[in-house]
């Protein structure tokens, strides 16, 4: 695996025990496919930005890694400046089961409103 560029901690991406085992299980799951997560963000006009997650098919030498007990999360710079402070958490209620990003949009520096419509963002 290449090197990285900034190794992340808690307080700069949080993630919850459950979101880390839940990783961990899917890593375990993929086998030697895969050996990370990649943590991403893309806009969506007016709302602001959306998360997700994938396998890290590709990894840079710009990526930051956040790695324990078998979790291994990749951020590249970009989405780490939307995600700075942010949690990653893992519901599951035996119907839904998802990765939940809490307080993202304060992370930015938002109002929690979108300017264009008025509307709750």
């Amino acid at each position: 695996m290449n090197a990285y560029s900034d190794v992340l901690t808690q307080e700069q991406l949080n993630v919850t025990p459950m979101a880390s085992e839940k990783v961990s299980a899917l890593l375990q799951e993929a086998g030697d496919q895969m050996d990370a997560v990649r943590v991403y963000v893309y806009g969506a006009g007016c709302s602001g930005m959306k998360y997700g997650m994938t396998f890290a098919e590709e990894k840079l030498p710009t990526d930051s890694l956040m790695e324990q007990d078998g979790m291994r999360l990749v951020v590249d710079p970009v989405a780490l400046g939307f995600l700075k402070g942010a949690e990653i958490d893992y519901a599951d209620d035996g119907v839904n089961a998802s990765f939940v990003f809490n307080n993202v949009f304060q992370a930015v520096g938002g109002s929690g409103s979108c300017g264009g419509c008025g509307g709750a963002a």
